[in-house]
């Protein structure tokens, strides 16, 4: 599966920048400027490869000195599992950081570099280590939401639960607006032990219905997300099979959720009702909508099978044979439902 073990606040990245467009703590040299709007006319090839070794040169070109350059080696480079190098531009960041702020943010950079490599390794001393640079950061900068949530995490892994749950209930008092993160940390406060799994990431949409959907609203039932276009040959071929599977699991606990990553909605609405799609459907309007983005859709079709705790069981691109794995993960949520039933 694609989906990395953790997602940088969006505060703390560089935006995708236009290729004429240079960040403020871009590159000063000439040579760095020009392979810096190389990097970004990479990503708007969606060569990522390419511009993570575009990235890491311009910062090269410019003595190690381009801030905006190490931000984005750290952000490819754990999209891409290139450890050592997201790691190497991390530490550049904490060496170069300059005030509270910039440390602090530096740390914690480095401190989720640490995270996605314990996940990967499942080392202890990796992760005692993640949890440092997250003490270190909220030492510049106690009021850091995404650097409690994270050392929450890290110290879940730990398996300090009492010390997880105590910077879960932290988080939640800095955020007293509702919404998907607030939900998954309050489950991660009643049960520190999924904060230690591979979870679906948490997200709430509206489908064509109107009806509001969270992922962590359904809980106790397994969940089949369906990413597909009104232009993709394959995805067309393979809708029999998703409408039987809406069909054969109507009344059981099991939710299938269509992804539309089409561009065009009234086309999308056209041809939802001329095919009978009678399960939820969402329109998430192309490969950057923002469900499609945290999945790491790439290829169409792509489903992804989600358990009644909302772990991640299985990806699939193209038309699987997952009925199988269905049925297994809902006789098991029928079966918890079925318990927590009090008897008369």
């Amino acid at each position: 599966m694609k989906l990395a073990p953790f997602v940088l606040a969006l505060a703390c990245i560089a935006p995708l920048l236009r290729a004429q467009d240079l960040p403020e703590d871009g590159p000063t040299n000439d040579k760095a400027r020009k392979t810096y709007r190389d990097a970004v006319e990479c990503l708007s090839k969606h060569n990522t490869g390419a511009a993570l070794d575009a990235f890491k040169k311009a910062d090269k070109q410019d003595g190690g000195q381009c801030r905006a350059c190490q931000k984005m080696t750290v952000r490819y480079g754990l999209e891409l599992h290139e450890w050592k190098t997201a790691q190497t531009a991390a530490e550049e960041m904490v060496v170069q950081a300059q005030g509270p702020k910039d440390t602090a943010i530096a740390h914690y950079h480095l401190g989720v570099v640490l995270f996605d490599v314990g996940v990967d390794k499942r080392k202890d001393e990796i992760f005692t280590q993640a949890h440092e640079e997250f003490g270190k950061a909220l030492a510049d900068m106690p009021s850091f939401p995404q650097a409690v949530l994270a050392d929450g995490r890290a110290l879940a892994y730990l398996k300090q639960d009492d010390a997880a749950k105590a910077r879960f209930q932290q988080f939640i008092e800095t955020k007293p607006k509702e919404g998907p993160e607030k939900q998954r940390v309050l489950r991660y406060i009643s049960e520190p032990a999924l904060a230690r799994e591979r979870m679906a990431p948490a997200f709430v949409v509206t489908t064509l219905d109107g009806q509001e959907i969270s992922l962590d609203d359904l809980q106790g039932k397994v969940v089949l997300i369906d990413f597909w276009a009104t232009w993709c040959g394959p995805c067309r071929a393979a809708l029999p099979h998703v409408r039987e599977i809406a069909r054969k699991f109507q009344g059981q606990p099991l939710v299938v959720l269509s992804v539309s990553v089409d561009s065009d909605e009234s086309k999308w609405k056209e041809f939802i009702a001329k095919n009978e799609m009678t399960w939820p459907q969402y329109f998430d309007g192309g490969f950057n909508g923002h469900v499609a983005k945290m999945f790491d859709v790439h290829a169409i079709p792509n489903t992804f099978t989600i358990d009644a705790d909302g772990v991640l069981q299985d990806e699939h691109i193209g038309d699987a044979s997952i009925e199988g794995k269905l049925k297994k993960l809902v006789k098991r949520a029928a079966e918890v439902q079925a318990a927590a039933i009090p008897r008369q």
